[in-house]
C-alpha cells in the first residue's frame, strides 16, 4: 500500500485499514460547538476520518468517553516550573497539554541564545509539540542588570529558525508607546509574525499606540473592563490563570457568543506543585466550567482558539488531516484526563506518562551564579527620611502598590518592623559580578522570623532575598552561591531547607515528584516562619519584575514602573 497522503486518503475512503480506530466516541466538535457520536480513525498521527470507520489494526472502545483535542497553552514560562523540559512534559502531557507556546526569555535572559538551543533540542525527544516565540526582552528593560542580551542579528536568526511562529511578549510598552527606536526595530524584524502584547494597565491612546505596532495580544488585563477595552481594540485576550497571577474569575464575563473567538485561555507561570497536583490547561478548563463556562466553550478557548490565532493549521481539532493530538475524558465537568494521545500513539492514561524522558546529552546552562564579594553591612537600608516607599503585595496578582509608609529607623537605617508587616527586600546581581545590591522594603509576606532567598526573580533572575534580618539574608545569599542557583529558607542563620536549581539558577535536574516535594517543605516552612502566601516563592520571584505596576526593586534600585525609571 502506498504511503503519506494516499495511504491517508485511502484509509479516509474506507478501502484501507487505519492504525487504530477510537470507536464509540462522544466527539467534542470545536467547529460547530456540538458533540458528535462516532469512530475516529487515524493513520500515519493524523485523523483520517470520523463516522462508521471499521478496519484498522488497533482498536480502543471509549465506551462513550468524550474525545477532546488535545489542549494548546498560548503562553507559558516553562522555566517557571522549576522543571528540565523532560519532566515538564512529564507533568503537563498527563494532563492533556499537547502543545506549547514560550518565548523561554527566562532562561535566555540568563544564559543567551545557548539556553534557546539546549530547550529546543531537549523538546525534540519529547511527545510535546513546543513553538518558540523569539524572546523580545533580553533584556527586559535598561532598569535592570540581566546575564545576556540579544542583539539584532541573533534575533532575527532565531526568528528564521524552523518552529519559530513569532515574536514574544513585548514588556517593554513605555518602549514601544514612545517609539524607542530598539523597541520598534526588533517589531519591524518580526513582520509578517504574531507579535505578541504584554500591556498591563495600559488604556486609551496609549493602548492605541501600543497596538498601532502591531501588537494583537495581551495577558496582563486584570480587571474586566481593562480586557474588554483591548479586545474592542482588536486585541486576542489571553485570560490568565497561573499559580500567582489569577484572572480567569475576574475576565470569565468577557466570554459571550460574540467574543469568544477573540479569547483563549493561558497559564504564563505555574509552578511544578501546581502541575503535579491541580494540572495545567486542564485545571483552567476545569475551573472556568464550575465557573458557569458551557463544557464546550470552555474547551474551544483552549484549543481551536489558540491554534487559530498563532496559525497552528492542523491542530486544535479534531477533524480530517488533523495531527491526532487527543485526550480522553469521562466527565466533562470534572474534566479529568484518562488517556492522551500525540501523533495517535497513547502516551499517556490516568494521570500517569507512558513514555521515557531521555535527558539531552548536549551542553547544559549551568554555573550561572557570579556573585562579587561583599560583606553583611551592604544591606543596611541607610536613610534620613521617616517615611519610605514600600512595596505592598496584591493578593492573588502579581501587581504590586507603591506605598509611602513611616518607616522604623535603628542607627540611620531602615529595619523591618513585623508589627506592620514590612519586611527588608533585597537583590544582588548574580550575572556579571557587579556588586550591585538593590535594597528596599516589601509589605504583605507575613514573616515574623527567617528569611527566604532565591535565584528566580524575573526577568533577569538576580538573587532575591526577603526576610526579618539581614544576616539571615546574608546567609541565604552564600547558600545560593554554594548551590548555583535555587531556593533557601532560613531562620536563626541556618539554612532549613533548599532547593537545588543549577540550570540557569532556574530549573531542577531532578525528577517531578522530588521537585515538589523539596518545594512543598519550602512552602511549609515559610508558612512556620509567618508568612501567610499560597506560594511565597512565586510572589517573591515577581518583586523584582520592572514591567509589572507599580512598583519593584533590581539590582539597580526602586523602580516607579508607572514612570518606567529608577527612583531614590
Amino acid at each position: 500500500m502506498t504511503s503519506g497522503l494516499a495511504s491517508l486518503i485511502s484509509v479516509a475512503r474506507g478501502e484501507s485499514p487505519a492504525d487504530l480506530i477510537l470507536s464509540n466516541a462522544a466527539i467534542i466538535n470545536v467547529f460547530s460547538g456540538e458533540i458528535e457520536t462516532g469512530n475516529v480513525a487515524i493513520h500515519g498521527g493524523k485523523i483520517a476520518g470520523i463516522g462508521d470507520y471499521r478496519q484498522a489494526e488497533e482498536f480502543i472502545d471509549l465506551g462513550g468517553r468524550y474525545l477532546v483535542p488535545g489542549l494548546i497553552n498560548g503562553h507559558t514560562h516553562i522555566e517557571s516550573s522549576m522543571l528540565d523540559i523532560d519532566q515538564y512534559a512529564r507533568a503537563v502531557v498527563a494532563r492533556g497539554t499537547l502543545v506549547v507556546i514560550t518565548d523561554l526569555h527566562e532562561l535566555t535572559n540568563v544564559c543567551g541564545i545557548d539556553a534557546i538551543r539546549y530547550i529546543l533540542n531537549s523538546a525534540r525527544r519529547l511527545p510535546l509539540e513546543l513553538f518558540l516565540m523569539a524572546p523580545s526582552c533580553v533584556p527586559a528593560t535598561h532598569l535592570e542588570t540581566s546575564g545576556a542580551c540579544l542583539e539584532a542579528d541573533e534575533l532575527k536568526r532565531i526568528l528564521g529558525w524552523k518552529g519559530v511562529i513569532g515574536l514574544g511578549e513585548m514588556m517593554n510598552f513605555p518602549g514601544v508607546i514612545g517609539g524607542d527606536g530598539n523597541a520598534l526595530k526588533k517589531i519591524n524584524m518580526a513582520e509578517g509574525k504574531i507579535i505578541d502584547g504584554h500591556a498591563p494597565s495600559v488604556r486609551d491612546k496609549e493602548l492605541a499606540a501600543y497596538i498601532a505596532a502591531g501588537i494583537y495580544s495581551d495577558h496582563e488585563s486584570v480587571s474586566l473592563e481593562e480586557a474588554g477595552e483591548k479586545l474592542k481594540r482588536g486585541m486576542h485576550i489571553m485570560i490568565r490563570e497561573g499559580s500567582s497571577e489569577k484572572n480567569l474569575e475576574a475576565l470569565l464575563p468577557l466570554v459571550t457568543d460574540k467574543t469568544y473567538k477573540r479569547c483563549l485561555f493561558v497559564v504564563d507561570d505555574r509552578s511544578c506543585a501546581d502541575l503535579l497536583r491541580d494540572g495545567d490547561m486542564d485545571a483552567i478548563v476545569r475551573k472556568a466550567i464550575k465557573l458557569g463556562l458551557e463544557p464546550v466553550r470552555a474547551i474551544q478557548l483552549a484549543t481551536i482558539n489558540a491554534a487559530e490565532y498563532f496559525g497552528l493549521g492542523r491542530l486544535g481539532a479534531i477533524a480530517p488531516a488533523y495531527i491526532a493530538n487527543l485526550i480522553v475524558v469521562d466527565n466533562l465537568s470534572e474534566f479529568n484526563i484518562d488517556m492522551a494521545f500525540h501523533y495517535g500513539k497513547l502516551v499517556a492514561e490516568k494521570g500517569k506518562t507512558l513514555f521515557k524522558a531521555s535527558k539531552y546529552r548536549g551542553r547544559k546552562p549551568v554555573t550561572t551564579v557570579n556573585v562579587k564579594p561583599f560583606e553583611l553591612e551592604n544591606l543596611k537600608l541607610v536613610t534620613k527620611a521617616d517615611s519610605l516607599p514600600v512595596i505592598e503585595i496584591v493578593p492573588g496578582q502579581i501587581i504590586t502598590k507603591k506605598q509611602i509608609m513611616k518607616a522604623s529607623i535603628k542607627d540611620g537605617a531602615a529595619v523591618p518592623d513585623i508589627e506592620v508587616d514590612i519586611l527588608k527586600l533585597v537583590v544582588v546581581e548574580r550575572h556579571r559580578a557587579s556588586g550591585n545590591i538593590g535594597i528596599g522594603l516589601v509589605k504583605g509576606f507575613g514573616l515574623k522570623r527567617g528569611a527566604l532567598v532565591s535565584s528566580v526573580a524575573h526577568d533577569s533572575h538576580n538573587i532575591i532575598g526577603v526576610g526579618v534580618d539581614d544576616g539571615d539574608i546574608y546567609t541565604g545569599i552564600r547558600e545560593i552561591e554554594k548551590l548555583q542557583g535555587g531556593l533557601v529558607v532560613v531562620s536563626e542563620g541556618k539554612v532549613l531547607a533548599s532547593l537545588p536549581l543549577p540550570i540557569g539558577g532556574l530549573m531542577s535536574e531532578q525528577p517531578l515528584e522530588d521537585v515538589v516535594a523539596q518545594l512543598e517543605k519550602l512552602k511549609s516552612l515559610a508558612a512556620e516562619l509567618g508568612s501567610s502566601l499560597p506560594s511565597p516563592f512565586a510572589t517573591l520571584s515577581f518583586l523584582a519584575l520592572p514591567v509589572i505596576p507599580e512598583l519593584r526593586l533590581t539590582d539597580l534600585g526602586l523602580v516607579d514602573v508607572n514612570q518606567f525609571k529608577l527612583i531614590d
